[in-house]
C-alpha cells in the first residue's frame, strides 16, 4: 500500500514542478530606505546571456558565495560592492545593483558606484543604464525638478501617497537616465515591488523604441510599393496579350520581394516593440499613480512621447500586411489572365492540330485511292504476261479478254485487303 498522502501520492506531470516556481522565478528583493540602485540592461543573444551567467557565477565563487543552479533565472549575490541581481532575459540581461544611500539625492556620483559593474565584462552594447535613489521623506528635496536636468520632469504620488516618483527620462552627464523615489509609507517589500516596477518600465521603453529605426528604415519602400501598385494596376488595364502580362507579372514579383524582405527583417522586430509597450502599459497601471499638481505623471508623459512612435511602428506592420494581401489578389487576378490566355492559344493550336490531322487523313484517303489502282495496274499487267504465256503454250485464251475479266476482281481484292489493313490499325 502506498503510504504516500495528499497529491505526492499521484504521478506529476513532467511540467508541473517548472509551473509552480515561474510564478516566483523573480520575486520582489527586499529595498531599506535610503537606498541607491544601478540597473543596467545589455543587448546579447543566447550565447552571450550564458556567458554573462558563467561569469556572475565566477564573480560568486571568487568571493566564497553559493553558486547559482544552472536553471536559476534570476541569480541575486551579496557582494561586497554591494547587492547584484543578474536576469537573464529573451535579447537581453540585466545588472541591478543595490548600495546603501546617501541622504543628499544622487550622491554620490554613479561613477564612484560602477566600479563594482567593472568586475564584470561587458555582454554586449549597453542599451539602459538607470540610477535610481530612494529617500525617505524627510530627505526629500523640496525643488524635485532641481535634481534632473531635462527638459521636462515627469512626477507623480504612487498608491494613495505611499511615494512619490520623478525622473525626466534624459540621460545626464554620467549617461543614466535619474529615477527620484520619495518614501512616504512605503514597507521593504512595497519599496522592492515599485522599484522593479519603475526599472522595468525603464528597461522596456528603451526596448520598445529599438523598433523605431527599423519602421523608419521600411516606411520608404513601403510608401514606394504602395505608389506603384496605381500604376502597375492601370498598365493591366492598358495593356494585354501574354507577352505583356509576363512583363507585368514580372514587376508584381519584384514588389511581392521586397515587401516580404522587409517584413521578413521586421518582424520579430516590430512584434517585439509592441510586446515591450503592452508590459510598459502593464507596469505603469500597477503602480496605481495620480497626478500631483504642476506635473505630468509617468504614464502621460511616455505616452505623449512613446505612444507616436509606437503607432509608426505598427503602422508600418499593418502597411505591410495589408500591402501584401493587395499584392496577393492583383497577382492572382494577373496570373488568372495569363492562364486565360494560355489556355486560348492552346485552343488555337488544337483547332490547328485538328486541321492538320484532318487534311493529312484526306491525303491519306488519296494515296491509298491511288495506291489500290496502282496495284491492280500492276497485277493486272502480270496476269496478262501470265495469259499470253498460256496462250502461247496452246492454251486456248486470249490474254486481252482474260485480262479484262480479271481487273475488276483484282481490283476487289486489292481494296478489300487495303480496307481490312485500315480496319486493323483502328482497333
Amino acid at each position: 500500500m502506498n503510504k504516500t498522502s495528499g497529491a505526492n501520492g499521484f504521478e506529476p506531470h513532467e511540467l508541473r514542478q517548472s509551473a509552480l516556481t515561474e510564478i516566483h522565478a523573480r520575486p520582489f528583493a527586499l529595498i531599506q530606505t535610503p537606498g541607491r540602485i544601478l540597473h543596467f540592461a545589455f543587448t546579447t543573444d543566447a550565447a552571450g546571456a550564458a556567458r554573462a551567467a558563467e561569469a556572475v557565477a565566477r564573480l560568486c565563487a571568487d568571493h566564497k558565495l553559493a553558486a547559482p543552479g544552472a536553471a536559476a533565472k534570476q541569480i541575486c549575490a551579496d557582494l561586497p560592492a554591494g547587492r547584484l541581481a543578474f536576469e537573464p532575459h529573451g535579447e537581453f540581461v540585466t545588472y541591478t545593483w543595490t548600495f546603501p544611500a546617501e541622504r543628499v539625492p544622487f550622491s554620490p556620483a554613479p561613477d564612484a558606484l560602477q566600479a563594482a559593474m567593472r568586475l564584470l565584462p561587458q555582454p554586449g552594447p549597453l542599451l539602459v543604464a538607470a540610477d535610481l535613489h530612494l529617500l525617505a521623506a524627510a530627505d526629500a528635496p523640496e525643488d524635485i525638478d532641481a535634481q534632473f536636468g531635462g527638459p521636462a520632469v515627469a512626477a507623480s504620488s504612487i498608491d494613495d501617497g505611499r511615494a512619490t516618483v520623478a525622473s525626466d527620462f534624459t540621460a545626464d552627464a554620467s549617461g543614466f537616465v535619474r529615477i527620484l523615489v520619495v518614501d512616504h509609507t512605503l514597507s521593504p517589500s512595497s519599496a522592492g515591488a515599485l522599484v522593479q516596477r519603475l526599472l522595468e518600465i525603464e528597461t522596456y521603453r528603451m526596448l520598445a523604441l529599438t523598433g523605431l529605426p527599423m519602421a523608419q528604415r521600411l516606411g520608404p519602400s513601403i510608401r514606394r510599393i504602395e505608389s506603384e501598385l496605381p500604376a502597375l494596376l492601370s498598365s493591366m488595364q492598358r495593356e494585354r496579350g501574354l507577352a505583356a502580362d509576363r512583363v507585368l507579372l514580372d514587376r508584381l514579383t519584384a514588389l511581392a520581394t521586397e515587401l516580404e524582405t522587409g517584413a521578413a527583417q521586421g518582424l520579430f522586430r516590430l512584434g517585439a516593440t509592441r510586446a515591450y509597450h503592452e508590459l510598459v502599459l502593464a507596469r505603469l497601471d500597477a503602480i496605481k499613480e495620480s497626478r500631483i499638481p504642476h506635473h505630468s505623471t509617468l504614464a502621460s508623459f511616455l505616452a505623449r512621447r512613446l505612444t507616436p512612435a509606437i503607432r509608426t511602428c505598427a503602422t508600418v506592420e499593418q502597411s505591410q500586411t495589408a500591402l501584401s494581401s493587395k499584392i496577393a489578389r492583383i497577382a492572382e487576378l494577373l496570373r488568372t489572365r495569363v492562364d486565360i490566355e494560355l489556355e486560348s492559344q492552346n485552343a488555337d493550336q488544337i483547332r490547328q492540330m485538328a486541321e492538320r490531322v484532318r487534311l493529312q487523313l484526306r491525303l491519306q484517303q488519296t494515296v491509298e485511292g491511288l495506291s489500290i489502282a496502282a496495284i491492280t495496274y500492276y497485277v493486272s499487267s502480270v496476269l496478262h504476261l501470265l495469259f499470253e504465256g498460256a496462250h502461247g503454250s496452246g492454251v486456248h485464251v486470249d490474254p486481252a479478254v482474260a485480262t479484262g475479266a480479271a481487273v475488276p476482281v483484282v481490283f476487289a481484292v486489292v481494296a478489300f485487303i487495303v480496307w481490312r489493313i485500315r480496319h486493323a490499325h483502328k482497333e
